[in-house]
């Protein structure tokens, strides 16, 4: 299929990308990386009247690291970040979690972002979101604002940006010498993830997210468990998410995928 007709936007300020969101409000989408809205548009999923293309500001494309907090702009590539020297050093979650988003190709063009606009309960960014606490920054001609990660992801692809704001950046708290680990299970390397786990190591103990069960990431923080009190805690859990049966897997597949995977991941993460 071809997408129905639309306007394109060449965005050459910002100031021009707030005033389009602020005229169309739901019939305009806003362009980055494309790897998903696309694919949309093509179906006839997404039917905007107005696409307005951001990628040529400056302003969105930056990586900043400023009293230990990692600002990421709407312009920056998945592939960028991931070739960004201070990503290990800095946030070693998103340093495991980014090769397993798409493919060496999507990743060239798709951008942090724009995953998180888009708010797919299994893809890997939003899960980071969740486990890092992180905050989305948004922007309208009315206001800025930011949101906490547990509060920006609202259902199944739906999040608390309104109609007029764009998502302006995100920032993640570094993570330096505290221990984390991912872990992600899918029919191919590339695919949307069955069940994705996050480990985070806390002053108190640990965070253990987990994405694809739920219709949004989760997370869980947990004093230093072990033995039964760690199996007790990921088997309420992993029924909390409410996972269903669908084509990929079974409800008790992805329950078991969230204990086995959890208690690899807890004792990585504390020993």
């Amino acid at each position: 299929m071809k997408p129905a007709a639309f306007d394109y936007v060449r965005a050459e300020s910002l100031d021009e990308v707030l005033e389009g969101l602020s005229n169309e409000g739901g019939n305009a989408r806003v362009l980055a990386g494309g790897q998903s809205l696309m694919a949309m548009l093509n179906m006839r999923l997404a039917r905007p009247k107005v696409l307005i293309d951001i990628m040529r500001l400056k302003e969105l494309n930056r990586v900043e690291e400023r009293a230990g907090v990692v600002t990421i702009g709407a312009g920056v590539r998945q592939a960028t970040l991931l070739a960004w020297p201070e990503l290990t050093r800095t946030l070693p979650l998103l340093a495991l979690a980014l090769p397993w988003i798409g493919h060496v190709q999507t990743r060239s063009r798709g951008t942090i972002c724009g995953s998180l606009a888009h708010a797919d309960p299994s893809a890997e960014m939003p899960l980071a979101l969740i486990a890092l606490g992180g905050e989305v920054h948004l922007r309208s001609k009315r206001q800025r604002r930011r949101v906490p990660a547990r509060d920006f992801f609202v259902g199944m692809m739906a999040t608390d940006r309104a109609e007029d704001e764009l998502i302006e950046a995100v920032s993640f708290p570094g993570h330096r010498g505290g221990g984390c680990a991912f872990r992600e299970v899918a029919r191919r390397h590339g695919d949307f993830a069955i069940v994705a786990c996050a480990a985070v190591a806390t002053p108190n103990g640990v965070r253990f997210a987990v994405g694809g069960v739920a219709d949004v990431p989760m997370a869980r923080d947990w004093p230093c468990l072990d033995g039964t009190a760690l199996d007790d805690a990921l088997n309420g859990f992993a029924y909390e998410l409410d996972a269903r049966d669908d084509v990929h897997a079974t409800a008790r597949y992805r329950r078991d995928l969230v204990r086995i995977i959890g208690r690899d991941l807890i004792g990585e993460v504390l020993q």
